[in-house]
């Protein structure tokens, strides 16, 4: 564990957790303080942001950041924070590495966000602006799909809904720490609810069904835990071995395994939750983003959509 990750759990130790402690959800303030405290790196030397913010630019709504030299990867972006606050811009922190490690041309979604905008708006959201992506011409077989946290669980649920739908799969799915189960019913949230330096356990099923409103929060496409996971494209899984959701991560990938399906499962440890987002501060991060751009390069290669 680095000084600079040391640093980091000290700091969210703080500052952020004690959030999460509190009764019930204040919505406003939680897009206050991430509004505020955003981090907004600069773009890439050699890379173009195109923002589309606007009524029109549905529905890919969000934020290009495109390479002068493309690569032929296209990543489409899910953002973390659980489905009722952050957005494109909080998470360039990570976003913009993760593109310029695999070369991508990447895609951050600014899909709708609960209480206002309750579940399915976001697997909608995200559904339509894959199959734009198809009719705009993007081979699937260049399209990863990632997310982080409620992202990750999102990105996990649009392959179960594009499968059952007939839809052409993407090449595959990078999820760091996905929220895969809105029910908490894994042991993590309470084994490690006094290690994890970012979350009590306790808070998350208030959450989720902030986003689920009348949903069962079982349904495989608001938990995809509890989905088939026969069919899917590989999965690239990265998440600390102290949160509360490790067993989000674990069991997706035990029964992804045993439907079939190619899973890379990486638990990090000591690392906090979507660790990543402190690039290129922490060296783990940065090391973890290595790791999934080599992953996107992977399944996207030609002789990987030869062997389909």
């Amino acid at each position: 564990m680095s000084w600079q990750s040391a640093l980091a759990c000290w700091v969210l130790r703080r500052r952020m957790r004690p959030e999460t402690a509190k009764p019930g959800i204040d919505v406003a303030r939680a897009r206050a303080l991430t509004s505020k405290r955003a981090w907004l790196p600069k773009v890439p030397s050699g890379w173009r942001l195109e923002e589309r913010y606007g009524q029109d630019d549905a529905p890919l709504r969000g934020e290009w950041l495109l390479p002068a030299q493309p690569s032929g990867i296209t990543i489409l972006y899910l953002h973390g924070g659980g489905y009722y606050f952050c957005s494109p811009a909080t998470h360039r922190g990570l976003v913009f590495p993760l593109a310029r490690r695999s070369g991508a041309r990447t895609f951050s979604l600014d899909y709708r966000l609960a209480p206002e905008h309750p579940f399915p708006a976001a697997l909608d959201d995200t559904l339509t602006a894959y199959r734009k992506l198809l009719a705009d011409g993007v081979p699937p077989a260049s399209i990863v799909i990632a997310g982080d946290s409620a992202g990750g669980g999102l990105a996990l649920a649009t392959l179960l809904a594009l499968r059952d739908t007939g839809d052409s799969l993407p090449a595959g799915a990078a999820l760091f720490a996905p929220w895969t189960d809105l029910a908490a019913t894994g042991a993590s949230v309470t084994t490690n609810d006094g290690l994890d330096p970012m979350f009590y356990g306790r808070a998350f099923a208030p959450a989720g069904k902030l986003y689920t409103g009348d949903a069962d929060v079982r349904n495989p496409y608001v938990s995809p835990l509890y989905g088939r996971f026969d069919g899917l494209p590989p999965l690239f899984i990265q998440v600390g071995d102290t949160e509360v959701l490790l067993d989000d991560s674990t069991r997706v990938a035990e029964k992804a395994r045993a439907a079939g399906v190619n899973v890379d499962l990486e638990i990090w440890p000591k690392m906090p939750h979507v660790f990543q987002m402190f690039a290129p501060f922490v060296p783990e991060a940065n090391r973890a983003l290595e790791r999934a751009a080599e992953f996107a390069r992977r399944v996207t290669a030609p002789q990987a959509v030869e062997a389909l």
